[in-house]
C-alpha cells in the first residue's frame, strides 16, 4: 500500500500535484536565486525585506545604479507576480531576471511581493497578504489607508525611506499578479486613498461565465485551463467565475468608476487567451464614470501568455519593457 506522502489527493496539471499527506508538489517552478548587490547585466541592486511577521510576508526589493550618483528621489513600483495565485515567487529566476530589467529602463525603485500561495493559502489569502503589503509600503509616507494594523518586521526600511518620492507610486502585476494590482486599486479607491499614480496590467488574469468577443471561438482545453485555476485556488467563491475579484464586469461587481488611480497600462499579447478581457477592461474603464487622467492599450503581436517572462530578451519583449517603462516615468 502507498504512502501517504506518494497517494494523489488532487492535480491541478501541469502546474501542481497535491498529496494526501498536505504535501504540494510545484511541476512548473522557476529556479528560486539570491538577491544581488549589483546585478551584472542591469547594475540594478537588490535585498530581500521582511514586511510582516504576522502574517508572514516578505519581499524582494530592488534598486537602481542610478542612485548611486544622484540624491533625487525616484518612482516607487508595488509588483505582484504571476503564477495563477500557485506557482512562482518574488524570489526566482523569472521574476529576479524581468523587475532587474524593469527597474533599470524605468529607474525606478521597485518592491516584488512574495505573497503565500494556494492550495496550502487559498484565496483571498493573497489579497490580503498584497493589501497588506500597500499598506507596509505606505507606512513610510503620511498617506495611509484605513485599517492599518500590521505587524512589521521592523518599522522603517531605508530604501524607501531615503529613495522613493511617494507622489509616484504605481502598481503593476502580470497575469494574476494583475488580477491583484486592480483588486487593490480597487480596494484603495474604496478607502479613500489617492496616491496610487498609476497602474499597469499585463495579461490580466480576468475571466467570466459568459465570453466576449473571440472568447465564443476558443479551444475548450484553453478555456477549462482558466476556469479550474481559479475554481482550485479559490474555492469558497460564492460566485464561481462571475466573482467580483475575477470578474470586475459581472452583475453586482463594484463599479470600475471606484478605482483608486490616475492612470492605467493594459498590456495584452494577441496570441493570449485572455486579451479580450484586458481589452473589455479598457473599455469599460472608460464608459463607467472613472475619473482618471488616461487609459491607454498596448498589444504584442504574434506573442502568448506571458512570453516577455520566459522570453525576455525578443524584440517584443523590450517592446513591452520599453512600454512600461516609458508608464512609469511620466
Amino acid at each position: 500500500m502507498a504512502s501517504s506522502d506518494q497517494e494523489i489527493a488532487s492535480e491541478l496539471l501541469p502546474l501542481l500535484r497535491v498529496y494526501k499527506n498536505g504535501r504540494v508538489e510545484r511541476l512548473i517552478q522557476s529556479e528560486i536565486v539570491p538577491p544581488s548587490l549589483k546585478d551584472a547585466k542591469t547594475g540594478v541592486s537588490s535585498k530581500d525585506i521582511t514586511i510582516s511577521t504576522n502574517p508572514s510576508i516578505s519581499a524582494r526589493i530592488y534598486i537602481p545604479s542610478s542612485k548611486l550618483t544622484t540624491t533625487e528621489k525616484l518612482p516607487l513600483l508595488i509588483y505582484f507576480h504571476g503564477g495563477g495565485f500557485c506557482i512562482e515567487s518574488a524570489f526566482s529566476l523569472f521574476q529576479q531576471r524581468y523587475l532587474n530589467a524593469i527597474v533599470s529602463q524605468a529607474n525606478v525603485v521597485a518592491v516584488s511581493v512574495d505573497y503565500r500561495l494556494a492550495p496550502e493559502h487559498p484565496l483571498p489569502v493573497a489579497y490580503e497578504d498584497c493589501w497588506t503589503s500597500f499598506q507596509w509600503v505606505l507606512s513610510h509616507t503620511d498617506e495611509q489607508p484605513q485599517q492599518h494594523s500590521i505587524t512589521h518586521g521592523f518599522d522603517v526600511e531605508p530604501w524607501l525611506k531615503t529613495n522613493v518620492n511617494f507622489d509616484r507610486v504605481f502598481l503593476g502585476g502580470d497575469s494574476a499578479g494583475a488580477n491583484i494590482a486592480h483588486n487593490i486599486a480597487m480596494r484603495a479607491g474604496a478607502n479613500g486613498c489617492s496616491v496610487i499614480r498609476g497602474m499597469f496590467l499585463v495579461h490580466p488574469y480576468f475571466w467570466g461565465s459568459e465570453p466576449i468577443g473571440s472568447e465564443t471561438d476558443m479551444d475548450e482545453g484553453f478555456k477549462g485551463m482558466v476556469e479550474k485555476i481559479w475554481l482550485f485556488v479559490n474555492p469558497s467563491a460564492k460566485d464561481g467565475l462571475d466573482d467580483p475579484m475575477f470578474n470586475p464586469f459581472a452583475n453586482g461587481a463594484p463599479s470600475l468608476s471606484g478605482l483608486g488611480c490616475k492612470r492605467v497600462l493594459v498590456c495584452v499579447a494577441e496570441n493570449d487567451v485572455l486579451k479580450e478581457r484586458g481589452k473589455f477592461y479598457c473599455e469599460e474603464l472608460k464608459k463607467n464614470g472613472w475619473e482618471g487622467e488616461d487609459v491607454k492599450l498596448f498589444e504584442s503581436n504574434e506573442e502568448g501568455h506571458a512570453f516577455h517572462v520566459f522570453s525576455p530578451d525578443t524584440r517584443n519583449a523590450q517592446l513591452l519593457f520599453k512600454c512600461l517603462a516609458s508608464f512609469l516615468s511620466k
